[in-house]
């Protein structure tokens, strides 16, 4: 019986079985190494973003014979003088807008009321909107929901605070020696393979390297493209917030799919309370801007290299999102590529002539 392969697989089932079921009892050894995790995925993965932006610069300073350390030090000093230069030309705009926003966030729910009365005395739109009783519980409770989010948030800002100030404070070191150093890795994660498969571990390394550098070197680039598409665009049909609302939409059109749809939510809402006009146009402008992307610039800079079906973005997102919330949906997609690649190699490696035998 024991020189059957059916038990030998079913006993190493419950052997592994067993060992999770042991593993979960004496959960407490872990919990260190968990709390290490949690407390370093957040500055290793931003790291690892400016990594792959920022270590095209370093290799062309390297080929004209400055060293990386001497050159990652230079793009420091570069970055300083960006922010300066942001300081001084476009932060007092954001920073008026900001002043301004929040001086005037008491009025917003007044606003939306005036024009949704005036939409109320249309013939059209009345059949459409509720009595004024509905839209004041509906107001209400809306505002009951914000209130109740700021306060957990106020409860929150201390460890909220305490978090970003080590995160800042630490991505600049990881990013030094990622800089610096990252060569250095992939030898030492390939002398952990036996030596016939270290060919197949090199080439799916510079597949998974390759595939998040231009992952995230093109989501920047798109990105960029189209808030300066998206400001115009507001510019041109005189949205109030119009910085500020852009430099909101860039940071949530990182988050595949849904951080478009978020990114709009504020962009009507300010719209609708200048006028009902603008909040279309604002849209229209969105909707323009995003189908340029999609259609034009993103076939141009991805090419055939981003082959992710959209249904398997949403699911990614989703399960992303259940597991690990914000950093799960960022991750998600990088994640599934290097996963998929490692899946493709070892299928070749080791299943492929099996499934084509049977």
């Amino acid at each position: 019986m024991m020189q059957s392969k059916y038990f030998r697989t079913c006993f190493g089932i419950i052997a592994l079985l067993l060992i999770i079921y042991l593993g979960a009892e004496i959960s407490f050894l872990f919990r260190p190494i968990v709390s290490m995790f949690n407390m370093l995925i957040v500055p290793v993965a931003m790291a690892g973003f400016f990594y792959y932006l920022l270590r095209p610069i370093v290799d062309y300073l390297e080929r004209r014979k400055i060293k990386r350390s001497i050159g990652v030090l230079m793009l420091y000093f570069v970055f300083a003088g960006l922010c300066a230069i942001f300081g001084i030309v476009v932060w007092p705009t954001l920073r008026e807008q900001i002043e301004n926003f929040i001086s005037n966030t008491p009025f917003l729910v007044e606003g939306v009321e005036e024009q949704i009365d005036q939409l109320q005395q249309n013939q059209f739109w009345s059949r459409y909107i509720p009595t004024e009783s509905e839209l004041s519980t509906t107001l209400t409770e809306y505002m009951n929901r914000m209130i109740t989010w700021i306060s957990n948030s106020i409860n929150n800002l201390i460890s909220v605070v305490s978090g970003v100030v080590v995160i800042i404070a630490t991505i600049p070191i990881i990013l030094y020696y990622m800089l610096k150093e990252g060569s250095k890795l992939p030898p030492r994660l390939l002398s952990v393979l036996p030596r016939r498969y270290r060919r197949d571990g090199q080439e799916v390394l510079g597949e998974i390297d390759t595939a998040l550098s231009n992952f995230i070197i093109g989501k920047v680039i798109l990105n960029l493209i189209l808030s300066v598409m998206i400001y115009i665009g507001f510019l041109i049909i005189g949205l109030p917030y119009s910085l500020l609302l852009t430099v909101i939409s860039f940071f949530l059109n990182f988050i595949p799919y849904i951080g478009a749809l978020l990114a709009t939510v504020p962009v009507v809402i300010i719209g609708f309370i200048e006028s009902p006009s603008i909040a279309i146009w604002s849209v229209v402008v969105i909707v323009i801007a995003q189908q340029i992307q999609d259609n034009i610039l993103t076939p141009v800079i991805y090419g055939k290299q981003l082959d992710i079906h959209p249904l398997t973005t949403v699911v990614l997102i989703l399960v992303g999102g259940d597991f690990f919330g914000l950093l799960g949906i960022l991750l998600a997609i990088p994640a599934y590529m290097i996963v998929k690649i490692i899946a493709v190699r070892i299928y070749e490696l080791f299943l492929a002539e099996k499934v084509e035998d049977a």
